[in-house]
């Protein structure tokens, strides 16, 4: 009698997510070729493009989005003639997902700062050692106020090895990120709307831009700081940065760097971009030099934006929080739909069930005889808690480790909830979540530990709370070192040095193992779970079932809803991943989670109770499987994500998403697997604890 219901569910909400789809905002196409900002004076409406529309943030949005990106930040204010550093971060491409050091590539030396407070030295957290961040200053000196026309920084002889990385380079659109006050580098075009986060190496034209035979790559060695500023409130002579945007140039230069002395490319007047002056990146051959002088300019502009608003204009392409909002009430929507089908289970079916069948025992007393017609889910109670045939184990070892995945995430979106945690700092976002799943291993101890004890006699607890510390690390640490040495290779900024790794292996021995075995010992200890009915020494022979309920139909069927819940919002975190765009909802995100937590539960106990209701009582493995297959849909997700969204070349690249993918796929079958079993075993419990069965 529930087949047209689970029916309904399955169609539904993927009818209402189909509709919820349209709406979702696709990222723009932006080009890599360098535009230049000619309308200044359009340059506060970009800025404030965002401004005026009502924003919903981590549920309730606050004045500004600094604010939200950057908890608790206060403006930083720079006097006339105050030094202020550019500092460099890695260069990198959407097709490669390969960045390299910036200083890696032929260019000027870092620049010697004089200010104390620049002098500091910067601790790279663990995150940030295995995101290869590298924080230097650049070449570039900026004085607070102080314009600058065309200045020489130095002459690098590029040979013919060089010139073809940078070729390379240029093809692979390889964009050099800065900052400046916090804020990323811009290259913005108002008239068409366009702002893009770093600047390209150079640029490629076409043999009818040339005349040439072939594509000729050209290099930028000149660029143009803009840099936003408006007036302290508090200090006169004081400014607050609220835009840095950069113009590169590609310009040969004549002459000799000497200190003191301008070029006759480089002197008062404005350098800008001529066909005939272009630098070439071609050599004739093998021992060819070419000497490249870079340059640069600065010009300070005032701004109205406030300094609140000074990330809005980074938002561009992006989409908005009423899309996000659309998202989340989709997917509450879809869940409270799911829980009325839980609800109507409990409450109108299982609730006559109980009543009649506990009328029946209590009227009949001793002489109460199941009888022969009476079928579904009651019949079950002499094998419902029987423990699995095969691999039990296993079993453990997969919800223990699931459990801990569930209490890490959890906790790391709720510090980005409640403002803990920065969205915008993802080296800071990284340790905590390995910090997080390291310090919660006694959670995964305790529960493998606790749920093998009740399907064994703890013969083999000690394999069992083994597998537990070692199974899912060793598996993520092996992929993560075969990458690792493939990434080191080529040479890529985000291969992990031997003392990272060793780092990651001495908090894995020596606090996460420790904490699982601590864990399992309680849980040892523990008394053994109760349930309501005894099981029986023969095993019920199981019947037919229907097509939906066979393994593999089921495991497919069980994670569609789940994951058609919250898919829309999948697509914004992995545009955040991979596409380089700026995911600040944390609140949205928390609720997804939830969400993602509840439509899981409530999908497998309703397979579960079609399962036993057809009389199999063997659900065990088919509950973990049918919450951990959204794990699967995740992945398939992110095949097609790579073919429709992404432009990928090379095989390393495409190695690095997969394995990565793998990586987040797997934890996620762990985590949905754990939700399912752990869900469906309450579920259980309850409904045979309210019927009297001796």
């Amino acid at each position: 009698r529930m087949t047209p219901k689970l029916l309904i569910s399955l169609l539904l909400p993927l009818v209402v997510l189909f509709i919820a789809s349209q709406h979702a905002t696709s990222e723009e196409e932006i080009p890599d070729s360098s535009m230049t900002a000619e309308d200044q004076e359009e340059v506060e409406e970009i800025g404030n493009v965002r401004q005026g529309k009502k924003r919903i943030g981590s549920f309730r949005r606050k004045e500004d989005l600094t604010s939200i990106l950057f908890p608790g930040a206060s403006p930083e204010e720079y006097r006339a003639g105050e030094e202020i550093p550019i500092w460099v971060d890695l260069v990198d491409s959407k097709k490669t997902h390969l960045p390299y050091q910036y200083f890696n590539l032929p260019v000027c030396d870092s620049l010697e700062l004089r200010n104390p407070n620049n002098l500091k030295k910067f601790r790279k957290n663990l995150g940030q050692r295995l995101q290869g961040y590298n924080r230097r200053a650049s070449p570039y000196e900026i004085i607070s106020r102080k314009d600058m026309s065309c200045t020489t920084l130095c002459s690098v002889p590029i040979n013919a090895k060089k010139a073809k990385w940078l070729r390379y380079l240029v093809e692979r659109q390889y964009r050099i990120h800065m900052n400046l006050d916090g804020l990323p580098v811009l290259m913005k075009a108002t008239e068409l709307n366009y702002a893009v986060r770093g600047f390209p190496v150079g640029f490629k034209a076409p043999p009818s831009y040339t005349g040439l035979d072939r594509d000729e790559y050209f290099l930028y060695n000149h660029i143009k700081f803009t840099i936003e500023y408006n007036q302290s409130p508090n200090d006169k002579n004081a400014v607050r940065i609220v835009g840095f945007h950069a113009h590169p140039v590609s310009i040969a230069h004549q002459g000799e760097v000497q200190k003191g002395l301008s070029l006759k490319t480089c002197g008062a007047k404005p350098v800008e971009n001529d066909k005939g002056t272009f630098l070439a990146l071609s050599t004739s051959g093998s021992k060819d030099v070419i000497q490249v002088i870079y340059s640069y300019e600065v010009y300070w502009e005032e701004s109205n934006t406030e300094w609140s608003d000074r990330w809005d204009i980074y938002l561009i392409g992006s989409p908005d929080d009423e899309v996000h909002l659309f998202s989340i009430l989709n997917s509450f929507m879809v869940c409270v739909f799911l829980s009325g089908t839980v609800a109507t289970i409990i409450i109108r079916t299982l609730k006559k069930d109980i009543a009649s069948f506990n009328e029946m025992r209590a009227s009949l007393g001793s002489d109460f005889v199941m009888p022969e017609e009476e079928s579904g889910w009651k019949l079950m109670h002499g094998d419902v808690f029987r423990p699995p045939q095969n691999f039990n184990w296993l079993l453990c070892v997969a919800v223990g480790t699931g459990a801990q995945i569930v209490t890490a995430i959890g906790l790391t979106l709720f510090c980005g909830f409640v403002g803990i945690l920065s969205p915008m700092n993802k080296g800071q976002t990284l340790t905590l979540t390995i910090m997080l799943y390291v310090l919660t291993g006694s959670v995964a101890g305790y529960t493998s530990s606790r749920l093998y004890k009740y399907f064994d006699k703890g013969t083999a607890w000690n394999r069992t709370t083994l597998l537990t510390a070692t199974a899912f690390p060793a598996i993520l640490v092996t992929m993560f070192l075969v990458l690792d040495i493939f990434l080191a290779f080529q040479g890529a900024a985000t291969a992990v040095s031997i003392w990272t790794i060793l780092s990651i292996f001495l908090l894995w021995v020596c606090v996460s193992a420790p904490l699982v075995f601590a864990g399992s010992y309680f849980g040892c200890r523990a008394k053994k779970i109760s349930v309501p009915t005894k099981t029986n020494q023969i095993a019920r022979v199981i019947p037919e079932t229907s097509w939906y309920l066979k393994p593999v139909n089921s495991f497919f069927l069980g994670g569609v809803l789940p994951f058609g819940n919250v898919c829309i919002e999948v697509y914004f975190v992995m545009s955040a991943l991979w596409l380089h765009q700026i995911y600040y909802v944390m609140g949205f995100l928390f609720a997804v989670l939830i969400v993602l937590m509840v439509s899981t539960a409530e999908m497998c106990i309703v397979i579960c109770y079609l399962q036993l209701s057809a009389g199999d009582h063997q659900w065990w493995w088919s509950c973990f499987f049918n919450g951990a297959s959204v794990g699967l849909y995740l992945f398939m997700y992110s095949i097609w994500f790579l073919f429709q969204k992404m432009d990928l070349v090379g095989f390393l690249p495409v190695m690095i998403y997969i394995t990565y993918m793998s990586m987040i796929s797997m934890a996620l079958s762990l985590f949905c697997g754990a939700v399912g079993v752990l869900s469906c075993f309450w579920f259980i419990r309850s409904i045979y604890g309210a019927i009297k069965v001796d």
